[in-house]
This record gives structure tokens, sequence and C-alpha cells, in this order.
């Protein structure tokens, strides 16, 4: 009798996840109706299907949720850094003009002409620096924003999400960018495990 019972909530638990499984995947194609066509045509239905079968669980949600926190982290933490060198530069630049103020006054007006020469290489070289040390923060910031897209990318490959593999064709990134969109709808709707609001 035992074996017949474990049989019965095996069948019931199958048909829960059928059901939670069509639930997902109707939700799914009914927000695949707000894209844009072109990427509606990308998105077939054994894609959703897959994608909806790794929504079952809740696990790729607490996922997604955690990269989009450690992103945002990330993003601050980078911002922050560019706020800081552009904060150097505008000390700088003070301390610099000051510099220069104050030798004027004290230089005697023979001289003035060469003294203001001489400044004006020095400030254009600090300019150029300023420009290069800026040019250098923002190539830093893009590629570790790369580098944690890559590492989005790969996680959600590894956790079975239909779609997500490392790339940098912008169409593929354009795709997984929409996808993410989709997950994010269904956990605001509250279409994670348990919950059958959609």
């Amino acid at each position: 009798m035992e074996r017949y019972t474990g049989a019965f909530e095996e069948a019931v638990d199958g048909a829960r996840q059928q059901e939670r499984h069509y639930q997902l995947l109707s939700a799914l194609q009914s927000l695949v109706k707000e894209l844009p066509s072109s990427f509606q045509q990308r998105l077939s239905y054994t894609m959703l299907s897959d994608l909806a079968l790794a929504l079952l669980d809740g696990t790729v949600f607490e996922i997604v949720q955690g990269l989009l926190e450690i992103q945002h982290l990330t993003e601050k933490s980078l911002y922050n850094q560019r706020l800081r060198l552009q904060n150097e530069h505008r000390v700088l630049r003070q301390a610099l003009r000051q510099k220069h103020q104050e030798a004027q006054q004290a230089c005697r007006p023979h001289n003035l002409p060469v003294l203001q020469a001489a400044q004006q290489r020095e400030l254009e070289a600090v300019e150029y620096r300023i420009r290069e040390e800026q040019r250098a923060m923002d190539q830093k910031i893009v590629l570790e924003l790369d580098r944690k897209v890559a590492d989005q990318q790969s996680t959600l490959e590894k956790a079975g999400v239909a779609g997500f593999y490392v790339t940098t064709n912008p169409q593929e990134l354009t795709l997984q960018m929409n996808l993410l969109e989709l997950i994010r709808k269904l956990q605001q709707r509250g279409c994670q495990v348990g919950k059958t609001a959609l």
C-alpha cells in the first residue's frame, strides 16, 4: 500500500510541476508580446518552455536577484571611483590656478609674457594628463562592466537558463537582456515557487 501512496504522491507532484510549468510558460508568452517583434521572433516556443522549466524551482529568481545586487554594488563602486578621480582633478586645477596667480602677482612686468607662456605649457600638460587619466578610468570601468556581464552570462548558463552563454555579440546581448527582463517581470508579478498569481 505504501508503494502506491508514494507513486500517487509522485504523480501529484508531477502534475503540480506540469501545471506550474504551464503557468510560467503562459506568463512568459504574454510578456513576450510586449517586446519588439524582432525579438519576439527570436524567442521560440522551445526557448520559452526551457526558460519556464529553469524557473520552476525558484532558484533562478534568486540567482537573478543576487546578480542584480552585485551589479548595482559594482556600478556604485565604479561611479564613486570616477567621482573621486574627478574631484582630484578639480583640486589639481584649483591648485594650479592658485599657483599661477601667485606667480603672476610676484612677477616683474617685463618677465610676465615669458611666465605666462611657461604657465600655458604647464596647464596644457596638466590638462593632457587629466584627459589621459579619465580615459584610462573609463576604459577600466568598461572592462570591469564587461567582465561582470561575462560572469552573469556564465552563472546563468551554469544554472541552465535557456539563451544564456558568454558572448559579446550585441544582438545576443540584447536578447539576453530581454530574457532577464522577462524573468524580472515574472518575479515582480509573484511567479515564484508556490505563488500562483500571474
